[in-house]
């Protein structure tokens, strides 16, 4: 067991010599536990020093990958905030390519929004309150002399009231228009109506030559008839209307105040269905000439308006 123990390390001694195996190769070997301790630690120092030396060479690998890393983080950390600023923070040039962006948007628009308006103003005369439009659109007149965010301001403004004008523009014509149809239409039935009368009268006077004759009354009436042409006075009637009244109840009674049709039951002057109807003129109907003339009177003035428009209508159709 010693002589294994001493020989591996008498072989290293032999290998890689060192001062220490120097130094005992020229003294006398020491011989017992001790040569032994001085051989065995001799041996395990080269492990010892290895290992070390390995160690202290990671510790500054691995202290240096860790500075790269932190070196390379910090430089990608700078890149990232130049990229964002430079995309936060135009320059000067790009600045002024979006000023001159939004000054044209707002000329264009301010222009179109006048355009828009300036109509609107036209076709509201006369139809809708524009005051307030008209305020808008002076305002905005002056967009070239205004910031672009002052002109959007006023566009809005603009365009919401040209929208509130132009519908009550809208309603304005809408009545108007109903207005002038109800208007045509009256005129087209007033003028259906003219037609028909003026038609009428022309079918009424066919067949005769020129004006119509009419009959002329006594010229000193006596009696009944004498009654008769006072009346008419007193209701504005001249000779010419009792010269009609005379001729109508020669042919309807001969001026009788006794005057009977047995067939209709029609009696006295005027000829009056039933006679009783002109006891409203007085309750002496049946024998007093003045009280059946002024009955008769009463009803060819409602009836036809004149003696002689009754006459006419007798001599028509053979009875008034």
């Amino acid at each position: 067991m010693r002589q294994q123990a001493t020989r591996p390390v008498k072989d290293m001694q032999n290998q890689n010599p060192s001062p220490n195996s120097i130094e005992t190769q020229n003294e006398p070997a020491p011989h017992g536990r001790r040569a032994r301790r001085m051989s065995s630690t001799g041996w395990r120092r080269g492990p010892i020093l290895a290992a070390g030396a390995v160690a202290a060479i990671g510790a500054m690998v691995g202290t240096g990958f860790a500075v790269q890393s932190a070196v390379a983080a910090q430089s990608e950390s700078v890149a990232a905030t130049a990229a964002l600023t430079e995309a936060l923070n135009p320059d000067i040039e790009q600045l002024g390519s979006h000023a001159g962006i939004l000054e044209a948007r707002a000329v264009k628009q301010a222009a179109d929004t006048l355009t828009a308006a300036s109509a609107t103003l036209a076709a509201a005369q006369g139809k809708a309150d524009a005051s307030q439009l008209s305020s808008s659109v002076a305002a905005l007149d002056d967009y070239k002399l205004l910031a672009p965010e002052r002109v959007f301001e006023l566009v809005d403004a603009t365009e919401t009231q040209t929208a509130t004008v132009h519908a009550a523009v809208v309603e304005a014509d809408r009545i108007a228009a109903e207005q002038a149809a109800a208007a045509a239409a009256a005129a087209a039935a007033a003028k259906a109506a003219a037609d028909a009368a003026a038609e009428a009268e022309a079918e009424a006077g066919a067949g005769t030559s020129g004006p119509v004759s009419r009959p002329s009354g006594p010229s000193n009436p006596s009696g009944a008839q004498a009654i008769a042409r006072d009346m008419l006075a007193q209701r504005g009637w001249g000779d010419d209307q009792f010269g009609c009244l005379v001729s109508l109840w020669n042919k309807e009674s001969g001026w009788n105040v006794y005057a009977s049709n047995p067939s209709s039951g029609a009696y006295g002057i005027p000829q009056a269905l039933p006679g009783s109807k002109m006891a409203t003129a007085g309750a002496d109907w049946q024998t007093n000439a003045a009280t059946q003339i002024s009955w008769g009177l009463g009803y060819i003035s409602a009836r036809y308006g004149t003696p002689c428009a009754a006459w006419d209508t007798s001599e028509s159709q053979g009875w008034y």
